[in-house]
This record gives structure tokens, sequence and C-alpha cells, in this order.
């Protein structure tokens, strides 16, 4: 007698959290040849940020994922061949360029409602657009100075056209040159097919919540609106016709929506072992984190030193599809420092002391040093599993 399987309308937790992990690139193989845009386009969103401890965190995504991939093919990947375009979603990101007709519903949010209130002198945002036309891509250093001399949101008349300009979508940033932004005229950045702002806002959110439903696998209003930050009321509207399945999650107390792939069977291969960049997307929204994988995580960079439990940059363990420990790196020289380190348990110690020997070796370090533990009683064990 053949048993018919169960439609999958509800999961369990541990299918929840497997299914989170295959969208987000860490349970099966890798797609290595579609490698560092394969990422981008499977996330639909990396998220940028300034702070560089082992590397950017732009660059510690696709490490994480594909292993010790080039730091300057990383760049390449995302910026030559106008493969990609930054605009803001989760928060400022490196997005797909195909995804550019669909950000039209924040340009124009943006047009409608500028999102600051600095007086712009008359002519200064032509004057910008002009010079860029003129001149080809510029920073906003070359484009007469990006502050006034002031504190860093003194911006000058220059930088706060050009940024206007960007968010109106007139203008694109196609790199970032020691960590400037590099902007064009959107006529020359994207492809002319993608350059339009033509659909309309209920087109553009349904695509992107299908597209962050695809990318979390399962996950609740809150989840899949907070990925590319659209409003919950936003998220409401379109929901029914984004093509996700609701679903419950057993032990979430909010309804979920998933990934119909979900549906299709339980996800199969081998876990990444890694650390992971706290601006990675598998850890965006600390609630979800919690929920999934019962794990605390915050950002500690702009707690007072003194009040930091973690340390500045502390970046979680990845091992076995569990979150099982956290480092905060440094790096001195050609060591890796362990500047804080805290581990769930012995069974951690293992994949802690690989994690670290590959993100040693793929910024150049030959060998790691430890500062201090949760555990001094497991570091022995721990400094021989380095060895």
């Amino acid at each position: 007698m053949t048993t018919m399987p169960r439609p999958l309308t509800e999961l369990s937790a541990d299918e929840a959290r497997r299914a989170a992990l295959h969208a987000q690139g860490f349970l099966g193989a890798p797609d290595r040849r579609a490698g560092v845009r394969g990422v981008l386009r499977h996330l639909g969103a990396v998220q940028l940020d300034t702070i560089s401890v082992l590397a950017r965190s732009h660059e510690l995504v696709p490490y994480a994922r594909l292993g010790a991939v080039g730091r300057r093919t990383v760049e390449a990947a995302y910026w030559t061949g106008r493969h990609a375009f930054e605009y803001w979603s989760h928060a400022a990101c490196v997005l797909p360029i195909e995804e550019w007709p669909h950000f039209a519903f924040r340009r124009r949010a943006y047009r409608r409602h500028p999102q600051w209130h600095q007086d712009l002198p008359d002519g200064a945002y032509d004057a910008v657009i002009e010079q860029l036309r003129a001149q080809g891509p510029l920073t906003a250093t070359e484009l007469g100075g990006a502050k006034n001399g002031g504190e860093w949101w003194d911006w000058s008349a220059s930088k706060i056209a050009v940024e206007r300009a960007l968010m109106y979508g007139e203008v694109v940033c196609v790199e970032r040159r020691g960590w400037k932004r590099v902007y064009d005229l959107a006529e020359r950045a994207v492809p002319a097919d993608l350059l339009h702002d033509e659909l309309d806002d209920a087109e553009c959110l349904r695509r992107l919540v299908r597209l962050a439903g695809q990318a979390l696998g399962v996950g609740t209003r809150a989840d899949i609106a907070d990925y590319h930050r659209i409003k919950g009321e936003q998220f409401d509207a379109v929901v029914a016709d984004s093509g996700l399945v609701p679903v419950r999650v057993q032990g979430w107390d909010k309804p979920a929506w998933a990934d119909p792939a979900v549906l299709e069977g339980e996800p199969r291969g081998r876990h990444r072992t890694t650390l992971l960049s706290p601006f990675d997307s598998l850890i965006w929204e600390r609630a979800r984190t919690e929920r999934i994988f019962g794990f605390t995580h915050r950002l500690e960079a702009y707690v007072p030193k003194q009040k930091r439990i973690h340390g500045y940059f502390a970046m979680p363990l990845l091992a076995g599809g569990r979150l099982v420990g956290r480092v905060d790196p440094a790096r001195e020289g050609t060591t890796l420092v362990a500047r804080q380190l805290s581990l769930a348990g012995p069974r951690a110690i293992a994949p802690m002391a690989k994690a670290l020997r590959e993100a040693a070796e793929w910024v150049g370090c030959d060998s790691v040093r430890i500062e201090r533990t949760n555990r001094p009683d497991l570091t022995p064990a721990l400094t021989t599993a380095l060895a």
C-alpha cells in the first residue's frame, strides 16, 4: 500500500531552519560556476558597511558561501560589466542590475518625500548632473568636495545634490573606490532595457516580496518585509499575489509564508562551516535569528567598549546548521587575533578551529592567536585543534 505524502502546510521548527539555511546558500553544494554574481542574484541583496576587520561585509558574504574566493574577484563581480548597482534595500546594498525596475516604487517615494532637509542652492543639482555628463564617473570629492569642513554630516552642496540624484535614480553608484562612492549617470550605467520606472508600486512590491520569501525560505510578515525594508501594510497588499504559500511553523506564534520550493521536499547536502559577517542576510533580523537558531545576535561596534559582551565585530560561527559560537577578530601583521571567543560547548571546538584557520588563510594570515574565551577550560583543546 502506498502512503500519500502529507501536504507540507505545517513545518516543524527544524524544517524551517533547514529551509532558511538552504535558501541562504549554507546547505547543499554552492554554485561555484555562478560565483559571486550567482550569490548576489540568489540572495537578491548584499549589505554594504564601512567596518572592515577581516574584510568588508560585502566581501564576507560570498566568502561565507563559496569559500576563499579572491577579494579582488568579489569587487570585480559586483562592479564590472553592469551586473549590479548600489541602492537602499535592507540598508545600503549591492543589488542585481535586473532588479533596477523593481525599485521604481522607492525612487518615486523619494521624489515625493526627500529623506533629508538640507537646503540645496539653486542650480546645484543641475550642475552635478552636467559635470557627470561631461566628465564621466566621479566621486563626491571630485565633484567639488564631500563636506564643508565641519562634522561628518556637514555635506557640501555637491554631495547633497549627487546623493539626492542617487535616490531619485538619475545617478547610480557604479563602484566603491577606497570606500567612496563613484557616481555616474543612470543612462550610462543601467542597460537601456532596464532603465525605466514603468512598473507600478504593486508590481514592484510583489516582486520584492517574492524575492525575499525565496531568499529566506520561510518567514513571517516581519521577516519578509524587513528583507527589503518595505512596510507591513505594503506586504499585506501584495502577499496573496506574490506566489508565496501560507504555512504554519511549529513554535512560531505568527503566521508564515514559504517559497513553494520549500514544500517540494526537505533540502539535503553538506552544511557550510564558516564565520558570518554580523551583516549577513542569514542573521539580519534579530528576532528571526533567535526564533530559528536560539541565538542572540547583536552588533556591538557602536556599544561603549566597557559595555560590550562579545566584542566590537563579533562574527557568529555557523556549523552543522547551527550557530554554535562567535569570535571578535582582528589582524596584527600576519596573525589573526581572536580578541574574544565564545563556544557553545566542546563540540564547537573543531568547527571553530576550522573556521579560524580558513579565515586566516583567506586574509593572508599564517597564524591564529586566542586572547580571551568564555570557556578557559576549552582553550587548550582549541589551541591544539588550531595547531
